[in-house]
């Protein structure tokens, strides 16, 4: 039996990094949303052994891949012993902030549960998600979500009246840039690695009032002050954006990818080709609705 699993990126509308805890984590607070830009993952059951493939010769095919350890994790935890064989296209670039590892994992998890019918309820999976990675639980579901602790703790929440009819243009550099780096220098920026708490719920509630104007002020994230420090492009992508019409531009995650919140999908491919002609080729790009939909690109 084969089991195929759309595995969704996301961005973070606002990712507010709190202070460094007691056990080396970052106490944070996020918003997350999913992003329909999807990876797919294939699941079958074979007599032994664990083999995984993926389109993308870039990426590890062994342990150092979340979806090995994913599937391990899930076989130790359920003592299944039958064999499985896995592969992986890829469509969300790697190293972008998009989430796509972290969703890889996750659905590895949702996928294989399915697969074996269910023998894993919704809270061990949730405690095997968080055991592979901060951003992992947010993937066990669909919808956008409050995100806290060191990402661990997720609060899902409606799609928001407030970004209804709106699309995104995601734009990757072509480099990614280290997560564990970009809170590492965290310390060099003392405003960014103490935000003051409480801006993402402020935002949710914007949102879920069906307020859109005016986002820019709205979305932040903590980490651009070191990734904009090393990459000062990424802030010139986003001038460019927003001086052609973008609502409000951010960098999702520890980047690389760039995000733009646009009127709608029409605008941002408009936005995508303008880009194009100023920045070149080399940078990838992808236009995707906000809820629901597929999306139109790489461009």
């Amino acid at each position: 039996m084969t089991l195929k699993q759309q595995s969704p990126g996301k961005i973070n509308l606002l990712l507010n990094i709190l202070g460094r805890r007691a056990d080396g984590f970052h106490e944070l607070e996020s918003v997350f949303h999913p992003v329909a830009l999807y990876d797919t993952l294939s699941c079958q059951t074979t007599a032994q052994g664990l083999e995984f493939t993926c389109d993308d010769p870039r990426l590890p095919t062994d342990d150092r891949n979340l979806v090995c350890r994913a599937a391990r994790l899930f076989l130790a935890a359920t003592g299944i012993t039958a064999g499985l064989r896995l592969h992986l296209e890829k469509r969300i670039p790697p190293g972008g902030g998009l989430g796509g590892g972290s969703g890889n994992a996750a659905h590895t998890l949702r996928g294989l549960n399915a697969l074996f019918d269910r023998p894993l309820t919704d809270p061990q999976l949730h405690e095997l998600a968080a055991r592979l990675g901060s951003d992992v639980p947010f993937f066990l579901q669909d919808r956008p979500a409050l995100v806290t602790g060191r990402g661990e703790h997720i609060e899902p929440l409606d799609f928001f009246p407030g970004l209804r009819g709106r699309g995104l243009l995601l734009v990757h550099p072509g480099f990614g840039v280290s997560t564990a780096w970009a809170y590492q220098q965290l310390a060099r920026f003392p405003r960014a690695l103490n935000g003051q708490p409480g801006r993402a719920r402020q935002l949710v509630e914007r949102l879920q009032a069906g307020d859109s104007e005016p986002l820019a002020g709205a979305l932040f994230n903590s980490l651009e002050a070191p990734v904009f420090a090393k990459y000062p492009v990424l802030a010139l992508y986003q001038e460019f954006l927003r001086a052609h019409g973008a609502l409000a531009t951010l960098m999702s995650g520890s980047g690389s990818t760039t995000f733009a919140v646009v009127e709608s999908i029409a605008h941002g491919k408009t936005l995508a080709a303008q880009f194009k002609r100023r920045f070149g080729s080399t940078c990838w790009t992808a236009v995707v609705p906000l809820a629901g939909g597929d999306a139109e690109g790489p461009l």
